[in-house]
């Protein structure tokens, strides 16, 4: 269920805008210069699916993001909680918290999810937009967007990676970041 919920800044309490309309939401974060899309494949993918699998199954549409937007690289990046490994929750609190803080990139990050969901929070002119993004969800974040990840407290997703440079993800994280003032993931997808 992809979700955008609306928060102010000074108020990560008050709720202007909760949504599961795809349309409503793609909408809003077009009105921040954000976009959002829906992609469909007629290929049933088996959870384990390697990375090639997975490309393929989205070619079409992953070739027309790379030449739009002109990316050189592209990859698959996943977390997938693995039960035989002692050190998974540990991995997975570290790799959660290094995207908590607020940051932004010289770059877009541009992110399609082919499985499972995260939390992209971007905070424009004074609001806080939190996008959960499910399978089938295209993002795209314009460079300079400051924003936060969450892919909550059992992060599982595999999703698609587009870059223009090689090193033109890195972030650059704000001093003062307001990140921890507002529901994480969990809390967003939480009953209501």
């Amino acid at each position: 269920m992809t979700l955008l919920q609306i928060m102010p800044e000074s108020a990560p309490e008050t709720v202007v805008l909760r949504t599961e309309d795809i349309d409503v939401i793609s909408a809003e974060l077009a009105g921040v210069g954000v976009r959002i899309e829906r992609w469909h494949t007629d290929a049933r993918l088996p959870a384990d699916a390697d990375d090639h699998a997975v490309m393929e199954a989205y070619r079409r549409p992953v070739d027309r993001v790379i030449a739009e937007g002109g990316y050189r690289l592209v990859d698959i990046v996943r977390m997938v909680p693995d039960p035989a490994d002692p050190a998974w929750p540990e991995r997975a609190r570290a790799a959660r918290e290094k995207f908590l803080e607020e940051h932004f990139h010289d770059e877009d990050e541009v992110r399609f999810f082919a499985a499972g969901s995260g939390c992209f929070y971007l905070h424009v002119e004074g609001r806080v937009y939190a996008t959960v993004c499910t399978a089938g969800d295209l993002l795209s974040v314009p460079r300079g967007t400051v924003h936060w990840f969450d892919m909550g407290s059992r992060p599982h997703f595999t999703a698609i990676r587009f870059f223009q440079e090689e090193d033109g993800w890195i972030g650059r994280f704000l001093p003062d970041s307001i990140a921890a003032r507002f529901p994480g993931l969990d809390e967003l997808m939480a009953p209501v």
